[in-house]
């Protein structure tokens, strides 16, 4: 099970600051970085450790089977960004 970022993600990186297996992207040196609204996560390196979830100040980052109802798409939106 991964987490996936969901709306209200503000990009302040302080998830990719405490990520230990660099899967949260874009940050603020990658190109597409101004052109995305938010981060996502990389469901397959994500290794579950829950360390970005305590950090998001917009509190948009849910464990996969926890996401809420009506933001279950942002778990493909995630997906996708990596595809």
């Amino acid at each position: 099970m991964a987490f996936v970022i969901v709306e209200g993600c503000t990009k302040d990186e302080k998830c990719i600051e405490v990520c230990p297996v660099d899967c949260i992207h874009p940050r603020k040196d990658e190109p597409n970085f101004a052109e995305v609204t938010q981060l996502f996560i990389d469901p397959v390196n994500c290794i579950d450790c829950g360390a970005c979830v305590p950090v998001c100040e917009a509190s948009a980052i849910y464990a996969v089977g926890e996401v809420p109802e009506n933001l279950v798409a942002f778990t493909e939106k995630n997906a996708q960004h990596y595809q």
